[in-house]
């Protein structure tokens, strides 16, 4: 074999085991699922016991909105739903007397039927005692009807009031500032004693404890990922070096778009590049804007 030869061979072993130039297939920048949380009541902010920083747990009642007056329309509200059902009628009080008289004609009827049997009576005293039976009846039915239609137009009469009970019931619910996910919370927008109105942001949450790194991938890249795949996302060490993390790729885009515009140059702003998402379990260190490199 000649110098040439080996010196061939030597160039193309040292060319196999060299990485790409950077070290890296893509770039990109931490990024997390924020969530505003505002307000949902008017008024006075009489506690928020968050600071920025602190992590919060779902459901966790974080403050409350004054609701002092939405807490005294409810008594209001109750206090008429009470005067309006006590006009209902008693329909078993009002009918006792015709159920009494109801058990006596009965009796009557029974006394009668027994001396029909024994000659003593006529049938005609029975058929009378039967007709004020079936009267009496009647009578018991006509009013527990009209009873029973007068308590239920009270009762309606009542509904709305009821309805609007529950609608400060809500607002009530409301007012208290309950935190709606898991997080850290990243900016706090508001202080106790300000004013709020709904919509009025409060304070911003993320959960950092798994970051997502948005990166960009060309085209001969894009056939190269698939979702799920892990890879190695690079950080920045103090020392000069990398820390490495594994990343699994949630998201890939289907359509190109250009380069972000924080390439300065020209032609690589022109490239037509694919954005993935790939979620990192973060340490702690790992931060929001931070920059990352990736390795397939």
């Amino acid at each position: 074999m000649n110098n040439t030869t080996t010196f061939a061979i030597v160039a193309l072993l040292l060319t196999a085991c060299t990485p790409n130039q950077n070290g890296y297939d893509a770039s990109g920048t931490f990024e997390a699922v924020e969530t505003i949380v505002s307000a949902e009541a008017n008024g006075a902010i009489k506690a928020l016991d968050i600071q920025e920083g602190q992590q919060l747990h779902a459901g966790q009642t974080v403050g409350y909105i004054d609701s002092t007056q939405l807490y005294l329309r409810k008594r209001q509200l109750q206090s008429q739903i009470g005067a309006v059902l006590s006009k209902r009628p008693d329909i078993a009080a009002q009918v006792a007397a015709l159920q009494e008289q109801l058990s006596q004609a009965i009796r009557e009827q029974q006394r009668i039927a027994n001396l029909v049997k024994a000659d003593a009576a006529t049938p005609k005293q029975l058929d009378d005692a039967d007709a004020q039976v079936a009267i009496i009846k009647k009578q018991i039915a006509a009013q527990q009807s009209s009873l029973g239609i007068t308590a239920a137009s009270i009762t309606q009469e009542a509904s709305p009031l009821e309805i609007q009970v529950a609608q400060l019931e809500d607002q009530l619910a409301k007012s208290r500032i309950v935190n709606p996910v898991e997080g850290t919370v990243l900016v706090k927008y508001a202080e106790a004693n300000e004013v709020a109105t709904v919509g009025k942001p409060l304070y911003k949450i993320a959960d950092l404890s798994a970051i997502i790194l948005r990166a960009y991938v060309t085209g001969p890249q894009f056939a190269q990922l698939k979702l799920n795949q892990q890879v190695t996302v690079l950080v920045d060490d103090v020392d000069g070096g990398y820390r490495e993390y594994r990343g699994v790729v949630e998201w890939i885009s289907d359509k190109a778009e250009f380069t972000p515009k924080t390439i300065q140059t020209k032609d690589e702003r022109e490239n037509l590049v694919y954005a993935t998402k790939i979620r990192v379990k973060n340490d702690g260190l790992l931060k929001i804007g931070m920059y990352a490199d990736v390795r397939f």
